[in-house]
């Protein structure tokens, strides 16, 4: 199934995503990273942006500083805004989503346990990108809106605006599916049965 968003979206419409489905979102999405959440989190420092109900995309964007203007309302122009590694944030989820009021995480190479409990109890999901497609995706943003925490640049919080921004998948949602608990399985399983026709034992 195919789900068009447009943030902010309810409790209800994170737990109407499944994992397999796939969702394309257009309005506000908000770039994050290790650096600025480390300083929302664990410095103590708060965001002017309200984004309950918003999705993150988990990034460091290359930008060029540009005057201010319609076209450029930051007085930044998007270069190339790219999705990192997800994993290492994993401690950021709950936070995000209990403080900010975070529906969606927008990443690559999925979470873990801890994440998916955040979405189970609190009602969110996780939409990959597909590793590589930096060129592709910068092709969404229509313009950065805003900026905030400018002195982590690029580490900054971005907002961006986007239109079209996927299709994405639903690779983790709130009923305690995941896309990459499915995929280790099927490897273990895929090992095990390998190591057997060969006669080794696990």
């Amino acid at each position: 199934m195919h789900h068009d968003l447009t943030p902010p979206i309810t409790e209800a419409q994170a737990r109407e995503l499944k994992v397999g489905d796939t969702a394309t979102l257009d309005g506000a999405l908000y770039g994050i990273r290790d650096l600025s959440l480390i300083h929302m989190f664990d410095k103590g420092r708060r965001t002017r942006f309200d984004m309950k109900g918003h999705a993150v995309l988990h990034t460091a964007p290359n930008v060029r500083k540009v005057p201010g203007s319609n076209e450029n309302p930051a007085g930044y122009a998007s270069i190339c805004v790219g999705t990192t590694t997800s994993a290492r944030m994993e401690r950021f989820t709950r936070p995000l989503m209990t403080r900010e009021g975070v529906r969606l995480v927008i990443g690559k190479g999925g979470m873990g346990p801890a994440t998916l409990a955040a979405f189970k109890e609190l009602g969110g999901a996780y939409l990959a990108v597909i590793g590589g497609a930096a060129a592709l995706e910068t092709t969404w943003i229509e313009a950065i809106d805003d900026v905030d925490l400018d002195d982590l640049n690029p580490e900054s919080l971005w907002k961006f605006r986007v239109k079209g921004f996927g299709p994405l998948l639903v690779a983790m949602d709130s009923h305690g599916g995941s896309v990459y608990d499915q995929v280790n399985k099927q490897a273990v399983d895929r090992r095990a049965s390998a190591l057997a026709a060969i006669g080794v034992k696990p």
